[in-house]
């Protein structure tokens, strides 16, 4: 193979690479074999047709679209590493054809990293949250631990708000039963809005053994074809639960492994603030990324942008997918479909590939090397989380991936560390109405006024605006 008319036009190179007949031959013959088990031909038994014979009444090429597609991937492979390219997104064969010598020409096209000039990303300031936990926050979460805790009793009355009913229900659509529209034994926390608008409510006052007809319309968003639709649910109660919270004291700390009251919410406000700080620090290491990405110059390739969609799209359906959702289903669900979704989703990923590529300039700029011991020490973390062997994880994962994400990890703790917090600039209280309309009244005439001065409008004071001028810092290497 030969690469040939190799050209760069910013983030986009386009190179050519030949074949020669020897080359392109393995490639027909390859495409013959694959598909020969399909043709049928007069006087051979399927599959059996000889290579001459079949070329003979389709013709020569019959064969050469299936090759082309079968050498693109080896001859872009050879032309990105003669050409020591850094490919990203996905590349596309522009063109293929035979050549005189009867070999093979194919063009391909394909987006490389980008070029980027760093700007200023140490030193950087950024607004840094101040950790503070209330005593409401402290027992919001013993309120939650409560209701963790708590026992269901039933009760001879109506259901509250609030209370727990065992109920057996049936959906039907025009008198006829729907799919997914029945269920017995169903516990339904009144309030909980874990049912469509309207049921829950329709509930209220209900008694153990009464049976209520629920007239709902389902929202115009809900799937299953029955958005907007009017539907009536039969709904039997079994039972009313009422939640009984246990008594706050030191047997209730006792329960969650502490000695004392005291001793257990003085946990939770240890771990609330060490939560919170993390927080914070993630919030002040974001900024100070989005200013150094603001301080960078590159342009960015459409290639290096669809890909992560991609990677997000692929994310979500995962996610979807652990929650027994098919992403199709959830599209039609909220009314939107996958092109729609997709591009939804361009700004966050040209944000994740614009940082990206910061992180990576900012660990070339600052020699950050990752060694053999940083490796299994990272080996040693994953095996732990995965309950895997070191050498084992060493294996199965990509090594150059790996280390791409540690030397990004280095390069966000250079921004961090060099980082500057900064308190957050108190906002400028509004100007009452009655003070700008007291600006724009003339001034009420001086009894000393002279005649000359009388009638003329006051000077208005002059506004002097600061005008901050940035030198372009550089780093010191």
């Amino acid at each position: 193979m030969i690469v040939k008319n190799s050209k760069k036009e910013k983030n986009t190179v386009t190179f050519d690479v030949e074949l020669d007949a020897a080359e392109f031959e393995k490639y027909v013959n390859g495409a013959y074999l694959k598909a020969r088990s399909r043709i049928m031909v007069p006087g051979f038994r399927k599959g059996k047709a000889p290579r001459m014979v079949i070329e003979g009444m389709y013709g020569k090429d019959v064969f050469y679209d299936d090759a082309f597609d079968n050498a693109a991937n080896d001859a872009f492979a050879f032309g990105v590493a003669e050409g020591k390219l850094e490919t990203v997104g996905r590349p596309t064969m522009t063109d293929s054809k035979v050549t005189e010598e009867n070999g093979a020409l194919l063009s391909f096209s394909t987006d490389v990293y980008p070029e980027v000039t760093l700007g200023q990303y140490k030193g950087l300031e950024a607004e840094k949250p101040s950790v503070e936990v209330t005593d409401e926050e402290v027992d919001g979460h013993i309120e939650r631990l409560r209701k963790q805790n708590a026992r269901l009793i039933t009760v001879e009355r109506p259901a509250q708000d609030g209370d727990t009913v065992n109920i057996n229900y049936a959906g039907m659509l025009d008198g006829i039963p729907f799919d997914g529209g029945t269920a017995e034994n169903q516990n339904l926390v009144l309030g909980s809005n874990t049912f469509v608008p309207g049921f829950e409510s329709q509930l209220v006052g209900i008694s153990a053994g009464e049976e209520r007809d629920l007239d709902i319309t389902f929202p115009e968003n809900y799937g299953h074809d029955l958005g907007g639709k009017a539907v009536v649910f039969h709904v039997k109660c079994n039972e009313v639960k009422f939640e009984e919270l246990p008594e706050l004291d030191d047997e209730f700390a006792k329960d969650n492994d502490f000695d004392t009251l005291a001793d257990l919410k003085a946990d939770i406000r240890a771990k609330s603030v060490e939560e919170k700080e993390k927080a914070a620090k993630n919030a002040f290491d974001d900024a100070l990324v989005d200013r150094a990405v603001e301080n960078m110059t590159v342009d960015m390739p459409e290639g290096m942008i669809e890909e992560r969609m991609d990677g997000i799209v692929r994310e979500y359906a995962q996610y979807m997918a652990n929650q027994g959702i098919r992403i199709d289903d959830y599209l039609k669900m909220i009314g939107t479909d996958m092109k729609t979704f997709r591009e939804s989703m361009r700004a966050t990923a040209e944000k994740q590939a614009r940082t990206e590529v910061l992180l990576a300039a900012v660990a070339e700029a600052e020699n950050v090397q990752i060694s053999e011991e940083d490796l299994q020490a990272e080996y040693e973390k994953l095996g732990e989380a995965y309950g895997m062997k070191a050498e084992d994880v060493a294996k199965a994962i990509d090594v150059a991936g790996l280390t791409a994400d540690l030397r990004r990890e280095r390069a966000m703790s250079i921004i961090s560390e060099s980082g500057v917090a900064v308190e957050k600039k108190a906002e400028e209280p509004a100007k009452t109405e009655e003070a700008s309309k007291a600006k724009k009244k003339p001034a009420a005439k001086k009894a000393a006024k002279t005649e000359e001065t009388e009638g003329e409008e006051a000077p208005k004071a002059k506004k002097t605006t600061r005008k901050s001028t940035k030198t372009e810092e550089k780093t010191e290497e």
